[in-house]
């Protein structure tokens, strides 16, 4: 049910349903296992993509937060210019109904594993102008955690962002820094955490590969002078504070990386 099932259309938001075409091409072949089928077959409907010609989703900081919308700005409108971004997603089945609260307020987030992972996808095509992370080199990701070292996921990433069209480009802070990580991580089929807690704090952002568990803790500099002290500055404070040591996995991985506004790239990395 976390794979397929979770859409929801109606006041109470009691009644779920399943996508019925992800769930038939599940059942024509149940030995590949609990593949995504929705992003390619109604994941770009026509409707959205004229849209995004226009507009622009917004920022993918918002991708893991909650969000709401009014009962009548989702029912009021179908005129697509009329929508809010939030209102043609719920309509397009990448957002549904999770609960309606004071009668006017509607809770919305994904429906299930396989939409959340075509919403990054989806974040990741505007942020690289129509293209996929394997046409700038940044597609073998999920290999690169499983099995290569720090530094390899250091270039990787720095390949995805030298990507990045300069115009508008969005990585303004830390909190944008991990919120395109997040969906990068996200759209390869992994389940990146944000603000993980343990006893002495939160880790920036955690994503488990296979039987490693990585670790990660993002600096930005604007002057990249100051990259080697906040380099220092973050593995202390990662050791200190024993990020991912309250899990259990064959093989640990922390990393923290360093980011400049003004190169548009990783300009340190460091394993802590």
């Amino acid at each position: 049910t976390s794979q397929y099932d979770g859409f929801c259309f109606e006041r109470t938001a009691k009644s779920k349903v399943f996508a019925p075409w992800s769930l038939l091409k599940f059942f024509s072949e149940p030995e590949s296992g609990f593949l995504d089928y929705w992003f390619e077959s109604g994941g770009k409907p026509p409707v959205l993509l004229g849209y995004l010609k226009s507009h622009t989703l917004r920022n993918p900081e918002e991708y893991g937060r909650e969000k709401t919308i009014s009962l009548a700005s989702l029912e009021g409108s179908s005129d697509v210019e009329g929508l809010s971004d939030l209102g043609l997603l719920t309509q397009a089945g990448y957002l549904t109904i999770k609960a309606i609260k004071y009668t006017d307020t509607v809770y919305l987030d994904y429906p299930n594993q396989e939409v959340k992972r075509a919403m990054a996808q989806l974040y990741l095509e505007q942020l690289l102008r129509g293209r996929v992370a394997g046409q700038v080199g940044a597609g073998p990701i999920v290999r690169v955690l499983k099995e290569e070292s720090p530094e390899s996921v250091f270039h990787i990433l720095n390949r995805l962002f030298l990507a990045v069209d300069y115009h508008r480009y969005p990585v303004k802070d830390e909190a944008s820094l991990r919120a395109h990580v997040q969906v990068y991580f996200a759209g390869a089929g992994l389940k990146p955490k944000i603000e993980n807690h343990n006893a002495h704090g939160r880790s920036d952002l955690e994503v488990q590969a296979s039987d490693r568990l990585w670790i990660f803790e993002f600096k930005v500099v604007r002057d990249e002078h100051a990259a080697d002290e906040e380099l220092k500055e973050a593995i202390d404070q990662v050791r200190a504070r024993h990020y991912g040591e309250q899990e259990n996995y064959l093989e640990l991985k922390k990393i923290v990386l360093v980011f400049s506004i003004k190169e548009r790239q990783f300009v340190r990395w460091a394993q802590a």
